[in-house]
């Protein structure tokens, strides 16, 4: 095993050269060699070894700052800061410079206004019959011919260029049946298609739908989606921008589709990963109990 130049040994490496030197009679000189560093490093990686220390970076932030802002002065800025000051009138005011004011404000997280009000509350509310809403939304994911970074866990691209998937969703607001279609685009002709094999497979549960909301995606807005939507006769709500919670049931289980489907165990291809789908979701509307429809299942909703 050995790595040329002055490498940076990761944890593992470390204590496999320690082991060597220690247990398999290695010297230090010769697993300097191996590893790439150098003699001095081996030794101090020893030492911690001996010591029983972890074999992992120590942090490089200095024990003591003495020209760390006062506990006094922080709590004086935040204070004014949840006045709803500006960085200048709060550094003009405490006489200190704005750039300490800002520091200080990121640190405390009340570095942007917004985060300065309560949280908004949740806006709930559902629908009392399948099929008076449909909410659609799209979700873009990698294609992979190999597990990269987000399962390997090493920044390492592996899937330049693959290229993209779009999961079309489609979830009814009352009973969170769910409808899922993986799509090459989300252009008008695409995005019109999926509504009419959603719209047909929702009525083949029994579910007639009666309006669908989107957000204000090219695909919805186009003179093709419309023209659709007026033929079959149904409503269409778009919501406001920048404002996904107006969609939130879609935003909600595409949550729940990437966690428990897409990123669920490291699969070897995008094939793979969408040959998973169909049988995760029919777990999911005929099994999986949820929440919201008191630890019942989507199915068991359709009267």
């Amino acid at each position: 095993m050995e790595i040329h130049g002055n490498a940076r040994l990761l944890p593992r490496q470390r204590l496999l050269m320690c082991e060597r030197v220690r247990h398999e009679g290695w010297t230090a000189a010769e697993a300097a060699d191996a590893f790439g560093v150098s003699e001095r490093t081996v030794f101090r990686w020893l030492r911690r070894f001996d010591a029983g220390e972890p074999m992992t970076d120590r942090s490089s932030a200095p024990h003591r700052r003495p020209s760390k802002t006062p506990k006094e002065l922080e709590a004086q800025i935040e204070q004014l800061r949840r006045l709803r000051w500006t960085a200048t009138r709060i550094a003009g005011t405490l006489h200190v410079p704005t750039s300490t004011v800002c520091a200080v404000l990121a640190r405390l997280g009340l570095n942007r206004r917004w985060r300065l009000g309560p949280p908004e509350p949740a806006n709930r509310y559902c629908r009392r019959h399948p099929g008076e809403l449909i909410h659609i939304d799209v979700k873009k994911l990698g294609r992979f011919t190999q597990p990269g970074k987000r399962v390997l866990g090493d920044g390492i691209q592996r899937n330049r260029h693959a290229g993209w998937e779009f999961v079309h969703v489609a979830i009814d607001d009352t009973t969170r049946l769910a409808y899922v279609e993986i799509l090459d685009d989300e252009h008008p002709p695409t995005c019109v298609g999926f509504l009419r094999r959603a719209i047909a497979w929702f009525a083949s549960k029994g579910v007639v739908v009666q309006a669908v909301m989107t957000d204000n995606g090219n695909g919805y807005r186009s003179h093709t989606h419309r023209d659709e939507i007026a033929r079959l006769g149904i409503k269409h709500l778009r919501t406001r921008s920048h404002r996904p919670q107006t969609n939130g049931k879609a935003e909600r289980f595409i949550q729940t589709l990437l966690r428990e489907w897409a990123y669920e165990r490291a699969y070897p291809n995008s094939l793979e990963r969408r040959r998973a789908l169909l049988p995760w979701l029919s777990y999911y509307n005929c099994q999986r109990p949820h929440s919201a429809l008191g630890h019942k299942t989507p199915a068991s909703q359709i009267n």
